[in-house]
């Protein structure tokens, strides 16, 4: 039998031709893709990992579409259709839709990465999502439409006018925004750190959203301020440059007491105060200071220091209740104002 004489019809040899090439194809990305993500799993930077996954899908799209490419010509000729056209039409469709499905998700993938660290994105995840996908799905079409000679320039002046009156109603919600975001690349203040406002309020940042600023009181209330008033008001950073604070208590002794002994015993009483109260400084050691001759006592500081500003209080508490029954132990008088009265007609 002479396999020579043989006839395919392009029917049944066409597939077979767009079988082989994307089976083909799909095993050199198959081992080109194995040998990227082992050198992507060597690296601390996930965003490479991010890369190939989201070029996993859009590129098998194009695998597809070049097979269609590569078999067109073997297909018969169709009276008054120009196949060529149409095969490369749908190969820039496909090849646009990839590009596109590849942005969406190397982006989505590179948001939901940086919500793990960064505060405002973690809490405004699925609006920044949302509204990125809304962009990139629009530009694409855009480009598709002007791709097969279709005028956007009308399109895009009913955006513009329509993105500016929509500017207009979300003013405020957008100054919010672009604060919060002010709040996140300047980092006057972090989750958790514990933070006074200028009006008063004081407490630790739980929350840093898109909007707003949750601050959480010593009471357990939360205050919550919108990102705009934050950041143009005057905050106090209890936190920064590090956590510890200095916890500073004014202390009154009897003029008639020896200042000498009155400093070794209180100094005395802080140390052994940071040593053994838990969120005492134990390498900082007490400075005390007189500051005043007053009406009826001898006035002075005395400054210890606490790990934050929750262990401060704390600090305070113990200190001031040892140095009260360390001084009655020795004869150290704490005075209280007294006023002389002298009859003039005496």
């Amino acid at each position: 039998m002479d396999i020579s004489s043989w006839t395919f019809s392009p029917w049944l040899l066409t597939p077979l031709v767009f079988l082989a090439w994307v089976l083909a194809l799909a095993m050199v990305k198959k081992i080109a893709f194995a040998v990227f993500r082992n050198l992507a799993a060597r690296t601390a930077n996930q965003f490479d990992d991010i890369f190939l996954e989201a070029l996993d899908f859009p590129l098998q799209l194009i695998v597809y579409a070049s097979g269609v490419l590569v078999v067109q010509n073997m297909l018969p000729k169709v009276p008054g259709v120009d196949l060529l056209k149409v095969f490369l039409d749908g190969f820039k469709v496909v090849s646009i839709v990839a590009v596109v499905i590849f942005v969406d998700r190397f982006v989505q993938g590179c948001i939901h990465e940086s919500a793990r660290t960064v505060e405002i994105v973690k809490a405004s995840e699925g609006v920044v999502r949302g509204f990125i996908r809304v962009v990139i799905f629009g530009l694409g079409a855009l480009i598709l439409l002007d791709s097969f000679g279709v005028s956007i320039t009308p399109i895009l002046a009913s955006l513009g006018i329509g993105s500016l009156a929509v500017a207009l109603a979300l003013q405020p919600t957008l100054e919010n925004f672009f604060s919060g975001i002010q709040l996140i690349i300047d980092k006057p203040i972090q989750i958790g750190q514990f933070i006074r406002l200028e009006s008063g309020e004081e407490g630790v940042v739980d929350r840093i959203s898109w909007r707003s600023t949750w601050i959480v009181m010593g009471n357990n209330n939360t205050v919550v301020l919108p990102n705009k008033m934050l950041v143009n008001t005057r905050v106090t950073n209890y936190c920064y440059p590090d956590a510890e604070i200095a916890v500073v208590v004014p202390v009154a002794v009897h003029y008639a007491s020896d200042l000498e002994k009155v400093e070794q015993v209180t100094l005395q009483v802080a140390r052994e105060t940071l040593k053994e109260v838990a969120g005492g400084v134990t390498s900082f050691d007490p400075v005390l200071r007189y500051y005043e001759l007053a009406d009826s006592s001898i006035r002075f500081n005395m400054a210890l220091r606490a790990k934050d500003v929750a262990s401060s209080h704390e600090i305070r508490h113990a200190f001031i209740k040892r140095l009260q029954k360390r001084y009655a132990k020795e004869g150290i008088i704490i005075p209280f104002p007294t006023r002389t009265i002298v009859n003039a007609g005496a």
